[in-house]
């Protein structure tokens, strides 16, 4: 499976792995070899890591956790307890191991590793310039939260291929529609 990465940070590509919350609740982590196949396109690691079924449900677990983090920054709340232990653990994990041979640096690591990222990636937002931009992508079925970089912050879709092409056809739709009598 090719995975979409536009967000810009490891963890806003990471929670559309769960896409159309509430509406069609795409799960695209269905099989541990997915979750394998997610961190090497994201360059997390270069091989696969090993997941198993727990590894797969932990990450689910971790990724449904950081969403909630991620959504009460865009909303205003106060996250969870559970939420904000959750991902801590999974933040005080080893980091992927980095070695540089004679053709690069390579990086490795386990299931845990690629989620100590990703839950970094989460704590780091939370402290970051990047909090005060995130937004919700416009598109009603779509849940990705994206951080609007534009100069006006007038940005409303996560990108342009995809919810952005699809508003705007729509929209030019809509004028035809409306100047042809």
């Amino acid at each position: 499976m090719e995975f979409e990465f536009i967000a810009d940070r490891p963890v806003l590509d990471f929670l559309p792995t769960l896409a159309e919350r509430g509406h069609t609740d795409v799960e695209h982590l269905n099989a541990p070899d997915d979750l394998s196949d997610w961190a090497v396109q994201a360059g997390i690691v270069e091989r696969p890591p090993r997941v198993d079924r727990a590894g797969l449900r932990r990450a689910v677990d971790v990724r449904e956790a950081m969403f909630r983090l991620v959504k009460t920054l865009i909303d205003g709340d106060v996250p969870a307890a559970a939420d904000r232990e959750l991902v801590n653990a999974a933040a005080a994990a080893p980091m992927p191991t980095l070695r540089l041979d004679d053709d690069g640096v390579h990086r490795t690591g386990d299931v845990d590793a690629v989620l100590a990222v990703l839950a970094r990636d989460c704590l780091e937002l939370h402290d970051s310039d990047d909090r005060g931009r995130l937004r919700w992508c416009a598109d009603e079925h779509c849940t990705r939260p994206f951080i609007d970089r534009s100069r006006g912050a007038r940005r409303r879709w996560c990108g342009m291929r995809g919810c952005g092409d699809r508003a705007k056809a729509a929209a030019y739709r809509r004028r035809r529609r409306i100047a042809s009598p």
